[in-house]
């Protein structure tokens, strides 16, 4: 029954929202539409019942900063979460000369040494800054993008959220062991691959994460051991409203010990340590609502 109302009236009524302000922020200009979903954001947002939990988990991080200083870095929060909902349907038009107006970008030589590496490669970041400009720039720089999404729950703005992103990245694969079996086969063409490592994965290994263990998605470096494909992290960083900065890292380079299981803990952990700095150093530009830490 609650699966038939949320069905036939809950699901139709989100959607119809989401086009609304996906085909309103898709018609403004981009700074505006940026402002716009900035605002609406900062003053929901601390409402909303993730507030708290975002609260918890940045002390949790980050222990030394004060109340006071969190509530400050979460009202900044949201204002970057909410601008990156405005900015979504916009980010593909980020290209040429427009895409130089607002992204500055770092390391472009460590993109053309990804996209020559026959063995595939792996681009990874989390949801920093604007992470949905990363896969744009590494698109716009010739690297043939997958990746793996997880499905929104409600299945029309699924598909409204699908429709935008596979302007930049062509193959979009669905979470799960089809989605696992595509990857392969990508890779296996010399392809490129750009994950976000930062989520919660209930299935995934119990790593440190800001001293805390957290469950860690285990894929990248399942992937980089067994088909030897490099493994590139990827910065987007907002400097300064609709100023970004994305910086692409040189090649990882792991220690092999040849206990398999210590290998993918170990490629994990150095992966979680990047992260952990970029978060540290911008606090506000994380997303801290998700339900990083179990329990919490």
């Amino acid at each position: 029954m609650l699966a038939a109302i949320k069905k036939y009236f809950r699901y139709p009524l989100e959607a119809a929202v989401a086009i609304i302000l996906l085909s309103a922020f898709a018609i403004l200009p981009f700074p505006y539409a940026s402002w716009i979903g900035g605002a609406i954001f900062r003053i929901v947002g601390p409402w909303l019942k993730v507030h708290k939990r975002a609260h918890y988990q940045m002390n949790l991080a980050l222990p030394s900063l004060s109340s006071k200083e969190i509530e400050e870095n979460l009202k900044s929060m949201w204002w970057n979460l909410g601008r990156v909902a405005g900015e979504f349907p916009g980010v593909p038009k980020l290209h040429g000369d427009i895409g130089n107006k607002y992204v500055e970008i770092l390391g472009k030589e460590n993109i053309a040494l990804a996209n020559a590496d026959t063995n595939g490669a792996i681009f990874f970041t989390g949801h920093i800054g604007n992470w949905e400009i990363a896969g744009n720039t590494l698109a716009n720089n010739g690297s043939n993008l997958a990746a793996v999404y997880r499905a929104a729950n409600n299945p029309i703005v699924d598909r409204i959220i699908r429709r935008i992103r596979s302007k930049v990245i062509h193959l979009l694969l669905p979470k799960g062991r089809p989605g696992a079996k595509g990857i392969i086969r990508h890779l296996s063409t010399g392809g490129q691959i750009c994950m976000l490592i930062d989520q919660k994965m209930n299935d995934g290994i119990s790593l440190p994460f800001f001293g805390q263990n957290a469950m860690t998605a285990p894929a990248l470096a399942e992937l980089a051991l067994k088909y030897n494909c490099s493994v590139w992290p990827v910065r987007v960083e907002r400097l300064y409203k609709t100023k970004y900065k994305i910086t692409i890292y040189p090649r990882l380079i792991f220690d092999l010990s040849g206990n398999h299981e210590q290998d993918v803990a170990n490629i994990m952990l150095k992966a979680n340590r990047i992260l952990e700095n970029w978060i540290s150093e911008r606090p506000e530009q994380w997303l801290w609502p998700h339900r990083r830490w179990p329990n919490k």
